[in-house]
């Protein structure tokens, strides 16, 4: 599938169905990104695959008119991230959404012990989503009752990790690239690996770079895509006026 669908120079045909890929700032959420594209282009189906929590930035794949067909299908493809977790500390919701609930002393790791957890954490493995999470539970969001303090259990779920290794290391903070398959939560990722190293972790950044042969070098900021779209349906209406 060819990804290169999104040249400042082509024309959009949004209602008749387009394919954007959108590098998503922190602090949006998805639905930010594409409530901003609805209004923005004027219609209303558009929609996204594969949500990314606000704190991550990134790849998001956002389709309109008759292409939002095709959002179940990207929903399915593999995904790719860089990421950066603290070592020492954990939060609630496994990320800097919250604020540190323990702190465990690190001085003892070294990155040879660090490589060394990897290992089970590559190839087909069973993971618990976070509490903190759009996971459903009787019908609701897991983060609603998460952020009310109450207890939130979930089920296990089988993902596959096809590659991780770590980029760079300054503890406690550690940088790493990971591609996973869908369904994967990184945020459960890094915890896991701080829980095997028996000091905790969280997740301080995120970045998606790939879904599937989606990359983000091949998207269009936010503000650019506005710019451009609004570019477009302005140079349409002076067209029709004088047609």
């Amino acid at each position: 599938m060819n990804s290169k669908n999104i040249s400042s120079s082509r024309t959009f045909h949004f209602a008749k169905g387009e394919t954007l890929l959108i590098d998503k700032p922190t602090d949006w959420t998805s639905f930010d990104i594409v409530n901003k594209i609805r209004w923005t282009i004027r219609i209303k189906k558009v929609g996204h695959a594969g949500t990314l929590d606000p704190m991550a930035t990134g790849l998001l794949i956002v389709c309109t008119g008759k292409n939002t067909k095709k959002l179940n299908e990207f929903q399915y493809f593999d995904k790719k991230y860089e990421g950066t977790m603290i070592l020492g500390k954990t939060t609630p919701s496994f990320d800097s959404e919250t604020e540190p609930d323990s702190e465990t002393d690190i001085s003892h790791l070294t990155k040879t012990m660090l490589e060394a957890v990897l290992p089970q954490f590559r190839g087909q493995i069973s993971q618990i989503p976070p509490a903190y999470s759009a996971v459903k539970i009787k019908g609701k969001p897991a983060y609603l009752a998460a952020r009310k303090g109450e207890k939130v259990k979930l089920k296990p779920r089988d993902i596959e990790i096809k590659s991780l290794e770590i980029t760079k290391i300054n503890f406690p903070e550690v940088q790493f690239r990971v591609h996973c398959s869908k369904g994967t939560y990184i945020r459960s990722l890094v915890r896991d690996i701080g829980k095997v190293l028996g000091v905790g972790a969280y997740l301080s950044g995120l970045r998606r770079t790939h879904i599937g042969e989606f990359s983000v070098t091949e998207a269009f900021s936010i503000q650019s895509f506005v710019e451009l779209a609004r570019q477009q349906m302005t140079e349409a209406e002076q067209n029709q006026k004088l047609s």
